[in-house]
């Protein structure tokens, strides 16, 4: 069945993209043969990059023609610079004219828009473009989804169930424990992700371990590196606030090294995954033999080894000593220390 309108133009920050942005581009989607949706602004706002709304977009809206546009990007399509976020209305009128011409060579006969000036926008429009512009009004109230980006960006997480999983995915801050055997690594990603309320992924490649009767081939060394990454951005989508990650690549990068002598460049390139905060849990617990570890000796060898590491890839990374208790309560520290007013 043929549409209402051939050509529909969405326009907006997305900083972030959220319940309300959906809802103008869905119905757009619904009313308009082709959907073209332009995010901008200047200046930017912290976690909401171009690449990042970019991809918040094409995740939610494959079918949409989309642009977002930092300064760098209109460079490279002949214009500039971008106006100012309080720049007069004629100057964006003018500015998002110039994008429908130059950049996606074409003209629109609707403008959706949840804003008051959605009228006046259209009328420029159908001005300049010598066709009629209907502007299409979408929940001005604020009805349908009661939220705003300006409220949004004060705190992300008290209003999560505004921004899509995968918008809200990038607000997901990563917590990578690393540490030599027995050194309380699984202990306390599993004590912070209760703590927070969140989720922790497990340590992919000692499960393997273990079902493979302790028998690793070169191979299965990529095949976790993989795994893992595959497990922490699936779980990423459910978690809350933080994503607790029980090692990573760097550790599978160890064991090639350590087991076989050498590593696959893909597994070189995943052990360069790069975490929001890194913990070396210190070798200080008692060492706890459970038929699967090695000898005491081998932890400490680890744990030199994470610290070579990490100080030469210039990782920042903070120790974490003690007893679990004394653990959780220093990473608090580091990972939020206005937690508490976070949650009041």
């Amino acid at each position: 069945m043929k549409k209402e309108f051939a050509r529909g133009l969405v326009v907006g920050k997305f900083c972030p993209l959220h319940r309300g942005h959906e809802l103008v581009i869905r119905r757009a989607i619904a009313r308009c043969e082709r959907v073209f949706v332009l995010s901008y602004t200047k200046p930017e706002y912290p976690d909401c990059a171009p690449r990042r709304r970019e991809q918040w977009l094409a995740t939610l809206f494959p079918e949409t023609e989309r642009l977002v546009l930092s300064e760098e990007r209109l460079r490279a399509s002949g214009g500039g610079p971008l106006p100012y976020n309080d720049d007069s209305e004629e100057t964006h009128r003018k500015f998002v004219i110039w994008v429908c011409e130059h950049v996606w060579h074409t003209r629109v006969d609707a403008v959706f828009t949840s804003e008051s000036y959605g009228e006046p926008f259209a009328a420029t429009l159908a001005r300049c473009f010598g066709s009629p512009v209907q502007h299409v009004s979408i929940d001005p109230t604020r009805d349908e989804v009661p939220i705003s980006g300006s409220k949004l960006r004060l705190d992300v997480h008290r209003h999560r169930e505004m921004l899509a999983p995968a918008v809200y995915a990038s607000f997901v801050e990563s917590v990578c424990l690393l540490g030599g055997e027995s050194s309380g690594k699984t202990t306390l990603a599993e004590a912070l992700a209760r703590d927070w309320g969140t989720r922790w992924v497990p340590e992919f490649g000692r499960d393997l371990w273990v079902a493979k009767g302790g028998q690793l081939d070169y191979e299965d060394l990529l095949v976790i590196g993989r795994e893992q990454v595959a497990r922490e951005e699936a779980a990423r989508l459910h978690a809350s606030r933080f994503l607790f990650c029980d090692t990573s690549p760097l550790t599978t990068l160890f064991y090639s090294q350590e087991m076989f002598g050498k590593a696959e460049p893909e597994l070189e390139a995943l052990a360069r995954r790069r975490y929001d905060h890194v913990v070396l849990c210190a070798p200080d617990f008692p060492f706890t033999q459970d038929g699967t570890r090695r000898e005491p000796e081998f932890r400490e060898k680890q744990h030199a080894w994470y610290l070579r590491e990490l100080q030469e890839r210039q990782i920042p990374f903070v120790v974490a000593t003690g007893s679990l208790l004394q653990r959780t309560a220093m990473l608090r520290e580091v990972m939020a220390p206005d937690w508490r007013r976070s949650f009041d």
